[in-house]
């Protein structure tokens, strides 16, 4: 539950979107991380910037400039579903992404 490492599952996913971005070289993105209410939330905020950071390494080892990749942890101040259920909480702990075509 506490972890940035990117999931194996994760992989197909990302490498699509370095290949969009390698296909759209004007294209920045803005990479969101978020987490369940579980904990204090410092600790979220911490976390889920941990994760769009591993996103963000991900992309920059695949070659994509850092110049183009911004990212951010929001905690668990965006809850996508309720926090009352296992699963709730599943789908709130994740990572998003914003494309911006300049």
């Amino acid at each position: 539950i506490n972890k940035s490492e990117l999931l194996t599952e994760s992989f197909t996913e990302l490498n699509k979107l370095v290949q969009f971005l390698n296909e759209n070289i004007n294209t920045t993105i803005l990479i969101s991380g978020h987490t369940d209410n579980t904990g204090k939330e410092a600790q979220n905020k911490t976390l889920s910037e941990a994760r769009a950071q591993s996103v963000a390494d991900y992309l920059a080892l695949k070659g994509i400039n850092k110049s183009r990749i911004n990212y951010s942890g929001f905690g668990s101040s965006t809850p996508i579903t309720t926090n009352d259920t296992d699963a709730g909480k599943q789908l709130n702990r994740r990572v998003e992404f914003i494309i911006n075509n300049n």
